[in-house]
């Protein structure tokens, strides 16, 4: 589903797609499938740069594993 939202953002500049990817996974996303996403990234199943980009970023932003997440 990831590769496809990516696929959709392939009109956009790299680092507008990255962005607009991640936000779309951050809004719509439950956070296991998001946890489920980034444990991809992590295996190195993900082959799409600007998706690996995106999926690097709610990465970041999550933390690392088992760290609770910062309220805003």
């Amino acid at each position: 589903m990831a590769t496809d939202i990516a696929r959709a953002q392939a009109h956009l500049p790299s680092d507008r797609a990255s962005a607009a990817i991640s936000t779309h996974v951050r809004r719509f996303w439950d956070p296991r499938m998001r946890a489920a996403l980034i444990a991809h990234l992590h295996a190195g199943d993900l082959t799409d740069p600007v998706l690996v980009s995106a999926v690097e970023q709610l990465a970041a932003e999550q933390g690392p594993p088992g760290c609770p997440r910062p309220q805003p």
